[in-house]
């Protein structure tokens, strides 16, 4: 089990930074690469490119929670809930599609 793990390609979790705005101030985020290509994804999915997409979360975290402490782990965390959401999609035979398959 753990060669599923430990045998994964070193590109795939090198830090990646990249610059953005967030509501109108520049700043920037460093994730591993596979954390972007989620984000990529969960943005193309809403439509939107990945900065567009990350400015709006952002603004839904001030709003509910009045700051967005720690913002990184946050798109970590919602990447997970992302990848645990596409878990449970029931597909047309009634079974769920895992993303180890």
């Amino acid at each position: 089990m753990c060669q599923i793990f430990a045998g994964q390609q070193p590109n795939r979790y090198e830090s990646v930074t990249r610059r953005l705005r967030l509501n109108g101030q520049s700043t920037s985020i460093r994730l591993e690469r596979a954390f972007w290509g989620i984000l990529d994804q969960m943005a193309r999915n809403e439509g939107s490119t990945t900065p567009a997409f990350l400015s709006k979360l952002h603004s839904e975290v001030l709003q509910q929670h009045g700051e967005a402490r720690n913002f990184t782990s946050l798109l970590r965390c919602a990447c997970t809930i992302y990848l645990g959401e596409l878990d449970q999609v029931p597909q047309p035979d009634g079974t769920a599609r895992y993303a180890a398959q």
